[in-house]
């Protein structure tokens, strides 16, 4: 059946329209708006209204070529400029008990993945038939790019492990149920602090120096971009993106007369060019975090990043369906679980290493909810200590893909 609007040009409009009132409403102090994203996020927002759109025949996704040029340009550009703007030197003055508490945390997700999994193939009659199947650990690889790295990780591995829209649709509702009722045990958790503190046997000295050293440092004031700031950071995102690609078809070609042996320990992805692109870009993106180009960020390289991010978003919901959208309760089941492993993680490291409950809070909300939620967690305990949640998600955000891509060799183990 022929759609209601052909013409990309025209699609192109509405979405950035659409994205602009998600974006204003959701940073809205209205009551209506606040609850409304508690129990809807933009981001699955962003991706269910261009579902239905497609759903009733209003566009195409299988016709329109926004999706691929999205993928091809958009993704790389903002791997790169997300991870430029990482200061990993002032991450690792956060001290080694942050660092660990955050790395374990990162751990319990790579590994309790392929447990989770196995565990309900197990325990849940028929699941294992359902699971090998629809390929549920594409789906599930997809999450833990979100617990990791945010995103853009997610987006990049449905990519590179060729998840369906039928079933990332079904795992961004499990990625948003389950990670936001974790983030609201979290913010319940700091009023119990002190008792969960005596628990882990704390040393809560460690975040009176972060929080000294914080208060302490003073940013450069920002100031508004002018035309050659944003041609330059264009110009870091896709021309970083081009070297990528360029590269990525160099390694790709090189390593597919090898796929066979490679696909025997579960290597074959390396053969994909798209997953070059990805690793490239986010590699690049590091290596140019530690030049001045860092500085870039105060004129709104994120900023721009994720909005490559959600139209990329919306670009994935206008190829799905929703008439032939089924709900799974054993991905729900293995989403719970996994989160359950990831937090024992945690907690035991904490306990080990004496680290208090904040490093727990603040660690695990920048490895699940990433830099629009860590903040908010770790403001929850102190508004001086916001940063340092701004700081372990984008972290997070370098650690997302390659997480993400152990997560995928794992679990085509299990599978």
């Amino acid at each position: 059946m022929q759609p209601l609007i052909t013409n990309d040009a025209i699609v192109l409009g509405i979405f950035l329209v659409v994205l602009t009132l998600i974006f204003k409403t959701s940073q809205s102090a209205h009551p209506f708006w606040v609850r409304a994203y508690t129990y809807v996020p933009a981001l699955l927002l962003c991706y269910i209204f261009p579902a239905t759109m497609n759903s009733l025949g209003i566009i195409s996704g299988e016709q329109s070529s926004l999706y691929k040029v999205s993928t091809n340009y958009l993704l790389p550009a903002a791997l790169v400029l997300l991870t430029s703007t990482a200061d990993l030197r002032s991450i690792m003055r956060l001290g080694k008990k942050a660092l660990i508490t955050f790395l374990s945390g990162t751990i319990g997700i790579i590994v309790g993945a392929p447990i989770a999994f196995y565990m309900v193939m197990w325990l849940l009659p028929g699941f294992r038939e359902q699971a090998i199947t629809n390929e549920y650990w594409k789906g599930l690889v997809t999450i833990s790019g979100s617990w990791i790295g945010g995103s853009s990780s997610q987006l990049a591995l449905k990519e590179i492990y060729g998840c369906s829209e039928a079933l990332f649709a079904i795992i961004l509702v499990v990625d948003a149920v389950v990670s936001t009722t974790w983030t609201a045990c979290l913010i319940y958790g700091a009023a119990y602090r002190n008792k969960i503190d005596r628990w882990l046997h704390a040393d809560t000295s460690s975040i009176d120096e972060v929080k000294e050293r914080i208060l302490a440092y003073k940013e450069e004031p920002d100031r508004p971009a002018n035309l050659l700031d944003l041609s330059t950071i264009l110009a870091l995102g896709f021309g970083g993106g081009a070297i990528a690609h360029a590269l990525a078809y160099v390694l790709s070609t090189t390593l597919q007369p090898y796929k066979a042996s490679l696909a025997t320990y579960g290597l074959d992805p390396f053969t994909s060019n798209f997953l070059w692109v990805v690793i490239l870009s986010t590699s690049l993106g590091i290596a140019l975090s530690f030049t001045r180009l860092r500085k870039l960020e105060k004129l709104g390289t994120t900023d721009l990043a994720t909005l490559f991010v959600y139209f990329l978003i919306m670009t994935i919901g206008m190829r799905l369906d929703l008439s032939n959208l089924g709900g799974n309760m054993g991905l729900f089941l293995v989403a719970v679980i996994w989160m359950l492993i990831h937090i024992l993680f945690m907690l035991v490291t904490a306990r080990i290493i004496k680290a208090p409950y904040f490093f727990v809070a603040v660690g695990s909300q920048a490895n699940i909810g990433g830099v629009s939620t860590a903040p908010a967690v770790a403001s929850v305990f102190h508004p001086a200590l916001a940063p340092v949640g701004v700081l372990l998600a984008v972290l997070s955000h370098v650690l997302g893909v390659y997480g993400g891509l152990i997560t995928g060799w794992l679990m085509q183990l299990i599978n």
